[in-house]
Order: structure tokens, then sequence, then C-alpha cells
């Protein structure tokens, strides 16, 4: 007769990953709270409550969304990266939380490699360039012309130091050859009242923040920063299409889980909320406001935020961008 046995520690595994497939079979089970690293009401609130009240029906389970602005975003990516890995704490991550934080400061207080998975990005919302109305720029080739011929003279707003929209601004510079000075608010709406105004003739902005300004000729959009025309914009060109190459940037916001989240947690949650974002009231609200709805698998994500931060990360240290 044979005899099979299994030490302490093959056993507590294999118990382990059962618990692990038993979980995935059930999930989710219990609700799901929804950390946005920023105040009620911006983009990223009005995306993660857009999408989580559609993500509660298909899963039949609350989705709780928790405010938790600050730090740059850090204060919410931290108490994710604490929290169980179990899928029922998620982070809406934008370019700051992912990439350009550690390249922003020397002491971050999670590394987003390590503390955080990724599960989708779910939605882009591509920089445009615009100018005051009363501005004598012609078209975005005019524009990069004039402020090539007189180097320092002319200033650009931004939503802040190191948000996507400075970024923005540095690419094209850099693309370019433009000299700028950079202004940095808080926040694009102020940036956007000053440029409105005359204060200051430039800056990137995104459609979310911008549409109104835009359709009420606040302020005139030159060019966008995307591979593509933008839908609500057919008549203003992409960067590309003027001969200036390589000038694509977006605020990217994704979901996130604690690093360690069962894969098979990860694929069902994306699963879900992919299926959120591809409902006809979800995708035609996420447009009407301004963002590019996508909804990508894990893998893509993980890849992008690859891609992502050899670019930024490389231009943020290039420029000397600091925010200790």
């Amino acid at each position: 007769m044979k005899y099979t046995w299994t030490t302490p520690l093959v056993a507590t595994a294999l118990a382990f990953s059962a618990g692990i497939a038993c979980a995935a079979e059930t999930y989710p089970s219990k609700p799901i709270r929804w950390i946005v690293p920023y105040a009620v009401g911006g983009g990223s609130d009005f995306l993660a409550r857009t999408i989580g009240a559609r993500l509660s029906e298909i899963v039949k389970q609350p989705v709780v969304v928790d405010n938790k602005p600050g730090g740059n975003t850090a204060i919410g990516a931290v108490e994710t990266a604490r929290a169980a890995p179990d899928g029922y704490t998620v982070l809406s991550a934008d370019n700051g939380t992912l990439v350009f934080n550690p390249a922003l400061y020397k002491n971050l207080s999670y590394d987003p490699a390590r503390d955080l998975a990724p599960v989708t990005l779910m939605g882009k919302f591509p920089m445009i360039l615009i100018v005051g109305p009363n501005t004598d720029f012609k078209d975005a080739k005019d524009f990069i012309a004039k402020v090539k011929s007189q180097p320092g003279k002319y200033s650009y707003a931004s939503a802040g130091a190191g948000s996507p929209h400075h970024l923005a601004m540095e690419l094209l510079k850099e693309r370019t050859g433009m000299r700028m000075l950079h202004i940095a608010y808080r926040g694009a709406a102020p940036a956007l009242v000053d440029v409105a105004g005359g204060q200051l003739p430039a800056m990137m902005t995104d459609l979310a923040a911008g549409n109104a300004f835009i359709k009420g000729g606040k302020v005139r959009p030159l060019a966008v920063a995307n591979p593509a025309r933008l839908a609500q914009l057919p008549d203003v060109p992409t960067f590309a299409e003027l001969g200036i190459q390589d000038v694509e940037a977006s605020a990217q916001v994704g979901m996130v889980v604690p690093a360690n989240t069962p894969p098979n947690v990860i694929a069902e949650l994306q699963k879900h909320v992919a299926a959120a974002i591809k409902t006809p009231e979800v995708h035609n609200k996420l447009v009407d406001f301004g963002i590019e709805p996508v909804g990508s698998t894990p893998q893509d994500y993980a890849g992008l935020i690859k891609r992502e931060s050899a670019l930024w990360q490389k231009l943020i240290r290039d420029l000397k961008i600091t925010l200790d």
C-alpha cells in the first residue's frame, strides 16, 4: 500500500490556493470601496462615479466612492497599497500616481511598481493647445513660429507643476525648440480664466476642463496632442497633421489594486469594469464630458504604464522638474 503525505508548508500553500480560487469564484460578494485621490467634482471623480454606478448594477454589490485628496494623489495611493489584496479596495490612478510622481519626488511614500497592480485604463483626457481669444496666433504653426522668434517673451499657464497640462506643454517645447516661462496655477479652472482674460497667452488643457471655455469662444483651440482628431473638435488638427511629430499627451485615469491581488480576481474585476464602460449610457456620458473611454486589459495597461514612464520620467529628469 502506498501512502501520500504533505508537509505543513505544502498543505498551507494548497489551502491558500484553494482560498484564492474560491474567492475568485464568488467575487465580488461584498461592497467595493473605490478610492479617488481627488476632491469631489473633478474629472477623476466624475469618471469613478459614472462607471461605479453601472459597475454596482453589474456585480449586484454596492460600489462606494471614497474621496481621499492630497499629496499629489499619494494619500490615496498609500491607503490602497496598505489595503487587503482581495479586490475590494480599488484606486483611480492617473499619470501622476503611476508615472510622474516617481520622477517628481525624491522620497515618495509608495512605489507604484511594487505596491500597486494595474486593472484597466478607464479613460483618457487628451491635451489641447489653446490660446486667448484676442491673441494674434493664426494657428499652431504660427504660434510655434512666433514663440520661437522671441525666446522667453511668452509665458504659459498650467493646472499645476507636474500636472499632465504642464508636462504636455514641456513636451511640445522640447519637440519644437520653444522657450516659454511656466506659470503654475492651483487647478485648470483658474488657469483657463486667466488665459481667457488675456493675462497669459496659452496653455494645454483637457476637453473636460476647457470645453465650456472653447464652446463659449473664450479660448481658441489650435491643435490636439492626440493620434486622431477629437470627435468634439473635428476642425482642430492634431500636431502630427501639422508636421509636428511625437507630441501626444493626455491625462490617463486607470484602476489599480493592491499588489498581490490574485490575477483571477483582477481579471474578474477588469471584465466587469470594461463591461460598465462599454454600456452605451456610460460611454456616451464619458464622451460628452470630454473623456475618451478605453477599458483595456491589465496587460495592455501595464504596457502603457511602462511606455509612458520611459517617455515622461526622462523628460522630467532632463528638465530637472522636482516637487520636493
